[in-house]
């Protein structure tokens, strides 16, 4: 731990992990919240979410920020993704905890710049996850169970140096387990595979309602 404290290159990968992980709910959220309103019968109708656009907006921005900061911190982006390589022993400790801090600081620092910039939009909860009508607390646990595993797996496995059969784009291939995961999940919980993510509207909006999802 001393040893880590004490180079630049993990502070700049700390301070890398913080920077994406901005950049990603800027984007990913943002794009969540520009509603269509679309025009039924020559009048404007109650307004939609395009789930397809919102879930590709979410992979496409981890791939781009995946490739960008990849060779500086690894991109993990998503405390589940830290603990996963936590847990195979690919990182320290330490730098798990370092990491989490910098991305839940980086998605409150991100959704706090989008609530003034979308203040103006009516119920604007900042991406705010919450269960959909019909699904309680324990099945929508098992959804984000399902998407998350799905996500940190897919990460272990492109990522697994020893494997010498993968070809192409890691970081696309991330990218698009997110929005697989979105696709998903977005119908029953608002996707909150991310915990940093979900906690940074959580925080922003001030309503830790079944956070714990």
């Amino acid at each position: 731990m001393a040893s880590e404290f004490k180079k630049k290159m993990f502070w700049r990968a700390v301070v890398a992990e913080f920077l994406a992980m901005s950049l990603f709910i800027f984007i990913s959220i943002g794009s969540a919240l520009g509603f269509s309103f679309p025009v039924v019968g020559n009048k404007t109708s109650t307004r939609s979410q395009d789930n397809v656009k919102v879930s590709l907006a979410f992979g496409l921005s981890i791939a781009t920020m995946a490739q960008s900061v990849g060779h500086i911190s690894g991109a993990h982006l998503n405390p589940a993704v830290t603990l996963g390589l936590l847990l195979s022993c690919q990182i320290s400790i330490f730098k798990a905890l370092m990491y989490i801090i910098a991305q839940c600081l980086g998605a409150v620092v991100a959704t706090a710049i989008l609530s003034g910039v979308t203040s103006s939009l009516p119920d604007n909860l900042l991406g705010l996850n919450s269960l959909s009508e019909g699904i309680n607390a324990g099945q929508g646990l098992g959804i984000e169970i399902i998407a998350t595993f799905q996500l940190v797996l897919c990460v272990l496995a492109t990522t697994d140096r020893r494997r010498t059969d993968v070809s192409g784009s890691a970081p696309l291939a991330i990218g698009l387990s997110v929005a697989l995961g979105h696709l998903l999940a977005i119908d029953y919980t608002g996707c909150g595979i991310n915990p940093a993510r979900s906690f940074g509207s959580a925080l922003i909006a001030n309503n830790f309602e079944n956070h714990w999802v």
